[in-house]
């Protein structure tokens, strides 16, 4: 679904504000190794507008502790975070790509952060749902 809504951070009058349902089915498992204490998981999505080259807005988080069912089955989630564009770029836009990434906390050591192997594009409506007002 998708909404045209007023920005009050900007000089912009009004913004896009993206509204999606998704689902994760994963298995950590073979990440949890002796020298990690911890996952910060995190949905992102990706996409270009006429304004900006790249756009990324990270729209969901969790964190998965050691000891923690490393098996995710999710379903039918709503988004974390607002899933605003600085203008009017969501609307009609066919190539918003989600993708999972996390980063290792590890007990010692570095902070890698890790990008899935798997992500799905999604398109968006050439309309805005209209909203009532009373």
């Amino acid at each position: 679904m998708l909404k045209n809504v007023e920005d009050f951070t900007g000089p912009r009058e009004r913004s896009d504000l993206g509204f999606i349902t998704f689902d994760i089915t994963a298995d950590l498992e073979n990440i949890f190794d002796w020298n990690v204490k911890q996952l910060f998981l995190y949905l992102s999505a990706e996409y270009s507008t006429k304004n900006n080259a790249l756009n990324q807005v990270v729209l969901w988080d969790k964190i998965v502790l050691r000891g923690d069912n490393p098996k995710l089955l999710l379903k039918d989630m709503k988004t974390k975070y607002f899933f605003f564009d600085d203008g009017n770029g969501l609307k009609g836009n066919r190539n918003v790509t989600l993708t999972l990434s996390w980063n290792v906390v590890p007990n010692a050591g570095i902070l890698p952060l890790v990008t899935g192997s798997g992500h799905v594009s999604v398109p968006f409506p050439d309309t805005y749902e209209i909203t009532k007002s009373y």
